[in-house]
């Protein structure tokens, strides 16, 4: 089953390497078909920033960027004021949302998922320059709720990707995966 899924976020916020996470968790699961690439334009720090990833139990042969996800990942709901994060998201798909704010607060036709990562990252000192990264809570929610990429497999990741900071990066995803309200 293929799944196509892209994050919404602003400049060092971690929304490719939440793709590049996603996609060694995947494999890590037994996936046999990962993709995870993003989209540059002329990025700077704090501006809006795609980045796109794709899991399937089988290869995958296609080489595009996704036009109709089946999850879409904000981790910055300020990039929904400039970016329509609903653009091509499919029917019964979802839509997974960094915010304090409870789902009822959106006019979203699709299924929506909150987390408040922010206060996740804060909480586990995951912060650059003094601002809150959030793409490791964010992945640990996005686990919950796809299909096929198991939350160890993301903490391995995690581990082999951040070194000392690995352990408070793997705390986050697992209480993001805790608490996020589908």
């Amino acid at each position: 089953m293929l799944q196509e899924i892209i994050f919404y976020g602003r400049g060092g916020q971690g929304s490719v390497t939440a793709a590049n996470l996603l996609a060694s968790a995947a494999l890590k699961s037994g996936n046999r078909g990962v993709q995870a690439f993003p989209f540059f334009g002329a990025e700077r720090r704090g501006a809006p920033v795609k980045a796109f990833a794709r899991i399937s139990d089988e290869e995958i042969f296609v080489r595009s960027q996704i036009t109709e996800p089946d999850v879409v990942v904000v981790l910055d709901t300020g990039v929904m004021d400039a970016i329509d994060v609903t653009q091509g998201l499919k029917e019964d798909g979802v839509i997974l949302l960094n915010t304090n704010q409870q789902a009822d607060d959106f006019s979203f036709t699709q299924k929506i998922a909150t987390v408040d990562a922010t206060s996740i990252a804060l909480k586990n000192n995951i912060l650059v320059g003094g601002i809150p990264v959030v793409n490791t809570p964010m992945t640990g929610a996005l686990v919950r709720i796809i299909k096929g990429v198991e939350i160890e497999a993301l903490k391995e990741a995690m581990r082999e990707r951040f070194g000392k900071q690995a352990e408070s990066n793997a705390r986050a995803a697992e209480e993001a995966y805790r608490e996020v309200k589908l």
